[in-house]
């Protein structure tokens, strides 16, 4: 099949338009297994079929020395010094949504746990969970999106697992990533370290992807598609730490729980206050409207391609410019300032000039988002 063909094939697929069956014999890696155009339990069994997943899927779509061994474990060629490791796991629904997949969410997500502590990015592993019946096709378009993902984030995805459950008890597919990077000399950033007078920049508008998420599942419709922000932004971060290096006291990518869950974290690590304006928090005309719509608040709404700084007072707009220069950070924001009163508590001045506490969620407003 032509390449251009296979493309649109795949995009179809990962868009939810059609659920036919590829024509796998014409097709080259990474779609694979002439006459299983499903998972099937022995694709978990260690056996030929599973062998024959690895070598027309995964290798293909992550190739990199370290994997083309497919020893028990990967042997890595790292720096002297401290690293950083992290692990993740994800669950979305839908699998595909507006702006990325399960696929690239899982590269991104972890490369970003890793950014945010102060490292540069190496080595993902990468698990899966399939259920039996999930369609090869789907799942050539999540592995191929991941390959893409970790070569833009320059990463490698060097081992990795695929464990197959019965029909029913898989959701069709759940991701594990767990990630290495290499921290940078003399460098300490951590939510134990903001500091009373830190101001507090915030990477880009929020709420993108919970919302992107929650559009597909209630059918929602804007005159501009809600689309999530899922990317990598390690690139944006070490820009950043060039920048400013020891003056970037603490980052993190706010997620789950959004940027409310964020800040509440940071302030009771550190012991301080958080004080931020509503009014300077940039948030889409389209996430807030739909935000009204289902009642829910942006601040809590979950991001995968925005990162929140706190630096000190002296650097905030070397930060801010070195943000606004790159791609990612275009529509970044200084929001607020680290306090010395009410510690472990956020406030926030509202568009009406009233305060009001943001405080952490007891759960989540918007379940299954990453």
């Amino acid at each position: 099949m032509p390449e251009i063909a296979k493309d649109e094939a795949l995009a179809a697929v990962a868009d939810g338009v059609t659920e036919a069956t590829p024509d796998f014999a014409n097709w080259s890696c990474p779609l694979p297994l002439v006459g299983y155009p499903t998972i099937v339990m022995g694709h978990g069994g260690g056996g030929k079929l599973g062998s024959e997943l690895v070598e027309h899927l995964f290798l293909p779509a992550f190739r990199n020395p370290q994997l083309e061994n497919l020893g028990d474990a990967a042997v890595l060629d790292l720096p002297s010094g401290r690293v950083a490791m992290s692990t993740d796991s994800f669950v979305v629904q839908p699998l595909f949504f507006p702006g990325g997949s399960i696929g690239e969410l899982a590269v991104n997500g972890t490369v970003n746990d890793l950014a945010v502590s102060g490292a540069t990015p190496r080595f993902l592993s990468a698990s899966f969970i399939l259920e039996e019946g999930f369609p090869l096709a789907k799942l050539a378009a999540i592995v191929e999106a991941m390959g893409v993902a970790a070569r833009a984030a320059g990463v490698q995805i060097v081992t990795g697992d695929t464990k197959v459950v019965e029909r029913g008890h898989g959701d069709g597919c759940y991701i594990n990533t767990a990630g290495v990077g290499v921290l940078r000399e003399g460098l300490s950033v951590g939510p134990h370290r903001a500091q009373a007078g830190d101001a507090i920049l915030v990477s880009g508008t929020i709420g993108d992807h919970g919302m992107a998420i929650m559009s597909v599942r209630e059918g929602l419709e804007f005159e501009s598609q809600i689309r999530s922000d899922c990317a990598a932004l390690n690139g944006m971060i070490a820009a950043v730490l060039d920048a400013a290096g020891a003056d970037v006291h603490a980052m993190r990518d706010p997620t789950r729980g959004g940027l409310a869950s964020t800040l509440n974290e940071i302030a009771q690590s550190s012991a301080v206050g958080i004080a931020i304006d509503e009014r300077r928090m940039p948030v889409r005309t389209e996430v807030q409207s739909a935000c009204e719509l289902l009642g829910l608040d942006p601040v809590y709404v979950a991001n995968e391609g925005k990162a929140v700084f706190f630096v000190a007072p002296n650097a905030a707009d070397q930060v801010l410019a070195t943000l606004k220069a790159h791609p990612l950070g275009r529509e970044a924001a200084i929001i607020g300032q680290v306090t010395a009163e009410h510690k472990g508590m956020v406030v926030a001045r509202t568009q009406m000039g009233a305060n009001r506490v943001i405080a952490m969620q007891i759960g989540e407003q918007l379940p299954r988002i990453c």
